[in-house]
C-alpha cells in the first residue's frame, strides 16, 4: 500500500479527467466526478451511478446528475508505488467515464479497461 495524500490524489483524478479526448469530454452530460477517501464497497475502486448516455431518453430532463465515484483509499492499498496510483487513477476513471457512454463492464474489460 502506499499513502497518496487526498489533495494530491484529487489532483491525479483531474489530471485523468483532463487527459481524456477533447471530444469525449465534450460529450460527457451531467456528471459530477467526485472522490471517496475511504475504502468503499468492498471490490471497487470506482463506481458509476446514474443512467448512461446511451439510456437518456426525452423523460431524462431535470434527473439530479450521474455520479462518478473514485475510491482513494482502495486505489491506494492496491498500488507499490505513487506512479502505481496514477496509472490506476487514470484506469479507473476511464472505466467508469466508459460506464458513462453506456459501456458494460465485459466490453470494458475486453478493451483493457
Amino acid at each position: 500500500m502506499v499513502e497518496v495524500d487526498p489533495a494530491r490524489f484529487e489532483a491525479m483524478v483531474g489530471e485523468a479527467l483532463d487527459g481524456l479526448p477533447p471530444d469525449l469530454g465534450r460529450l460527457m452530460r451531467n456528471v459530477a466526478v467526485v472522490v471517496e477517501h475511504d475504502d468503499g464497497p468492498p471490490g471497487l475502486l470506482g463506481l458509476y451511478r446514474g443512467i448512461p448516455l446511451t439510456e437518456r431518453t426525452s423523460n431524462y430532463s431535470g434527473a439530479l446528475p450521474d455520479q462518478i465515484t473514485i475510491y482513494r483509499q482502495a486505489i491506494c492499498s492496491f498500488c507499490g508505488s505513487e506512479e502505481d496510483v496514477v496509472e490506476e487513477v487514470r484506469r479507473t476513471v476511464i472505466h467508469e467515464v466508459g460506464h458513462h457512454f453506456g459501456i458494460d463492464d465485459d466490453r470494458l474489460h475486453e478493451l483493457g479497461w
